[in-house]
């Protein structure tokens, strides 16, 4: 957590600490950096299909907890106001897309989002956008239902996870972990059902035919 100022160097370090943490625990790349003393960018390890949650605790201790208690301090706080008006000057008023970069909202917190940028424009913090003082209610209802139906996807995924405890993060990477080694069993046993049944066969075949 930086002031909002630092936000974008401290985005450009936590990147910069990701691939330094992918070079190291990928056993080839490692290799490579020893010996050359570079690595290649565009290597698979590098792009964006790693497990960022894995390596976030790699780096922290995060637990529910932690989460709420940011939650409950960032809202309302100076630095939840700079990022609102921030976002608003960005997209242009666009709540849709205000709504979705702004941290730890959801629709409910939209009356008090609203209120926000209209009491910065009132005193002449913002400018008046058409897109934000001219929104149509059909706009604000196809955002609101949109954001109730993924509200209730995420409860019953959570639910489905059995997620609910101050150790939910930790639960979470062992479930996913738990369904991987099942998915590799699954894997291994169809290839032991498929070629091993094969190879059985074909010596059969085999013998018969020296029998011949």
């Amino acid at each position: 957590r930086v002031p909002p100022e630092q936000k974008e160097e401290a985005t450009r370090r936590f990147q910069i600490l990701g691939k330094v943490y992918a070079v190291l625990s990928d056993e080839k790349q490692r290799a490579v950096y020893d010996e050359t003393g570079t690595v290649d960018e565009d290597a698979e390890v590098l792009q964006d299909g790693r497990d960022w949650l894995k390596y976030w605790q790699l780096l922290f201790k995060v637990t529910v907890k932690d989460i709420e208690d940011f939650q409950n301090s960032y809202k309302n706080s100076k630095e939840e106001l700079a990022d609102v008006k921030a976002a608003y000057l960005n997209f242009k008023g666009d709540m849709d897309r205000i709504m979705e970069s702004v941290m730890c909202v959801d629709y409910t917190d939209e009356p008090r989002i609203r209120e926000m940028i209209e009491q910065a424009i009132d005193s002449g913090e913002l400018p008046s956008y058409k897109a934000f003082v001219r929104e149509s209610k059909k706009k604000m209802m196809s955002r609101r239902r949109r954001a109730e139906k993924e509200a209730k996807e995420a409860k019953k995924t959570k639910d489905e996870l059995g997620l609910s405890g101050e150790n939910d993060l930790q639960a979470l990477i062992k479930s996913r972990s738990r369904d991987r080694e099942k998915e590799m069993d699954n894997f291994i046993a169809q290839l032991e059902a498929k070629y091993g049944n094969s190879a059985k066969k074909g010596g059969k075949k085999n013998s018969a035919k020296k029998r011949k």
